[in-house]
């Protein structure tokens, strides 16, 4: 009866690694959902009165807005980047949404979001169904026995989002009206996708997957939406392509359990290779997981992320990391992607620029970019938001929604790195303040008890504490200067004894004698033909040929460099009046992307 229904469903349900890229969740499909993007009711809340005056059961906005896209952004249809601290939003929901999701009678209707800056609350049909804080993760409600017997039903959404509140994670949102330095308009908000999905009353809602290849298996965390009433059947099947590579089936009495899937083919000498991923061959291992009257979709990559001898480890091979920063923003929709097509053509863009890697910068990045960074072979480093107050306010939220993305994103094997801190935001005094420091190494120690299959980088730039990667911000604009800081060990070694190119310590704690040296921010050259006064950059170009010869030289300095086992350039794209991007913010490289790939690789095009 399971390998028949498992057939069924192999049949039926979307193929994970090779779907379109839309959906919200990439990892976790069913069968029909439906997306809730476009236009909403819309309405400022300056005066606070919404509440007060019945909006939850009478919206009647005058303005529209097109959701997922936040409303200081021109995509929205709104633009504007004044401060408003409270927003409200309404749709209707009609009969064809809700066939669309295939709902039927002893189904739950889930409303699902994929995130609103900073905190919301949602009615259905004038009743609240829940609330939610933390502006970059993703929550739902069961709305299913609070629909009225109506043709239609209300959706309405007040969002709360501070900007002078620096205790939220904000990364590099601006809490002033106008964009300065480094720091840019806010995204306030829905700004990731909203949808509607039908599930069965048991329903899977996390997969947790882990590749174990050693041990030529893969693991599987299944939690479900509530315990079962009676032992419900659980079958995993894992496929590569119309190749069966494992099944196991058991029975649950429990919400949450784990499964573990024999691969005989890793046990393979020859073809063991061949099964895992890694950037050069981005091989996906498609899955089914059928738990009781449930089945999803799903897929995951065979490939280790380590650290040893000095050296960043992928597939148990030293692996030399060219990344570069990304802070996907864009200046038309600002932290939402314009379009899911968007998030697709970033990821082929840093590959097409000779990158293996990205540190995507102060934001929790939309599942879908995963998604194409796990397909396309795009290694991710996943950094935290910071905030810029050390309270305990700040430190709850942040430790809260650094759990949620953990949890989130622990499946895809693009991530090989996690990184919760960036150059002391938000602990502007860890070198002298013990309790900033037990905040960072409790981070640190967080982040390895939930998943002990990636490295943590505790502060990046500087002042780390027990880091597995010592990650170093220089952003000297000498050539010469930087070869000889970074020529070998013994010249990194005396950095590390005394102060960093910042003028501050590298490491604070912790034993990082076998740890990897790795250059992760620097460049950050200014080049823009048409610059407007009040552009920004670390160093800047007056020509294509200053800025061919100034990002040449500082790329043959760390390419010549002995110790270092990565780095990242600053940065992929022009973000408003940073004006050191690779490419602009249009995304059309400032060189010839040939040569911009010459020079990031190290190498000349044949």
């Amino acid at each position: 009866m399971l390998v028949a229904m498992i057939s069924d469903d192999l049949a039926r349900l979307p193929v994970a690694s090779t779907q379109p890229g839309d959906h919200p969740r990439p990892q976790l499909l069913r069968e029909r959902w439906t997306d809730l993007s476009g236009a909403w009711g819309f309405a400022h809340d300056d005066a606070d009165i919404g509440l007060a005056a019945g909006w939850p059961r009478h919206p009647s906005f005058d303005r529209t807005i097109q959701v997922p896209f936040p409303p200081e952004s021109a995509a929205s249809g709104v633009a504007d980047t004044a401060h408003h601290r409270v927003l409200w939003y309404s749709r209707e929901l009609t009969a064809a949404d809700l066939s669309g999701t295939g709902f039927a009678e002893g189904d739950r209707l889930m409303l699902r979001f994929g995130a609103v800056d900073y905190r919301c609350r949602v009615w259905v049909d004038g009743q609240m169904v829940g609330e939610h804080e933390g502006g970059h993760t993703p929550f739902s409600f069961d709305v299913t026995d609070v629909l009225s017997d109506t043709a239609t039903h209300t959706v309405v959404v007040r969002a709360e989002d501070d900007p002078e509140d620096v205790a939220q994670p904000r990364g590099k949102q601006d809490w002033r009206e106008h964009p300065h330095v480094i720091w840019y308009h806010r995204t306030s908000g829905i700004w990731q996708p909203v949808w509607l999905e039908a599930v069965p009353a048991v329903a899977v809602t996390h997969l947790h997957w882990i590749a174990d290849v050693r041990a030529a298996s893969a693991r599987v965390r299944i939690r479900l939406s509530r315990v079962p009433s009676e032992a419900l059947p659980v079958e995993v099947v894992l496929r590569d392509g119309d190749v069966e590579l494992g099944r196991t089936s058991t029975t649950t009495r429990r919400d949450e359990l784990d499964v573990s899937v024999a691969i005989p083919a890793l046990t393979n000498g020859q073809a063991y290779e061949e099964l895992l991923w890694a950037p050069e061959h981005p091989r996906l291992i498609d899955a089914v997981v059928a738990v009781g009257g449930d089945a999803v979709s799903s897929y995951l990559g065979l490939r280790t992320a380590e650290v040893g001898a000095g050296r960043f480890l992928l597939n148990d091979l030293p692996f030399s990391v060219r990344s570069v920063l990304s802070q996907g923003y864009w200046p038309e929709s600002h932290l939402a992607a314009p379009s899911a097509d968007a998030l697709r053509a970033e990821v082929q863009l840093i590959k097409d620029l000779g990158f293996t890697a990205a540190r995507v910068h102060q934001k929790f990045e939309d599942p879908r970019f995963l998604h194409w960074a796990d397909r396309l072979g795009l290694l991710v480093w996943g950094e935290a938001p910071a905030t810029f107050a050390f309270t305990p306010t700040a430190v709850a939220r942040s430790v809260r929604e650094w759990l949620e993305v953990v949890d989130r994103d622990f499946s895809h094997p693009s991530i090989v790195t996690w990184v919760p801190l960036n150059e002391s935001w938000g602990i502007p005094h860890v070198s002298r303040d013990e309790r900033m420091r037990h905040y960072a190494r409790s981070l640190v120690g967080l982040t390895k008890a939930l998943d002990p299959t990636r490295p943590v980088v505790s502060n990046d730039g500087w002042e780390q504490v027990d880091t597995d990667i010592v990650a170093i911000h220089d952003y000297a604009s000498d050539p010469e200067v930087l070869a000889a800081r970074y020529r070998d060990r013994a010249a990194v070694d005396a950095m590390i004894a005394g102060v960093g190119p910042a003028g501050r310590r590298l490491v604070l704690t912790g034993d990082v004698a076998d740890a990897p040296i790795m250059l992760t921010e620097f460049g950050g050259i200014s080049f823009h033909v048409d610059a407007a006064e009040g552009s920004w950059g670390y160093s800047a170009a007056r020509s294509a040929e200053d800025f061919d010869a100034r990002l040449s030289g500082l790329l043959d300095a760390v390419h010549a460099s002995g110790v270092l086992a990565g780095f990242c350039y600053t940065q992929l794209t022009d973000t408003l009046q940073e004006t050191n991007g690779l490419v602009g913010a249009d995304r059309v490289p400032k060189l010839p992307i040939e040569r911009l790939r010459e020079i990031i690789t190290g190498t000349r095009a044949e």
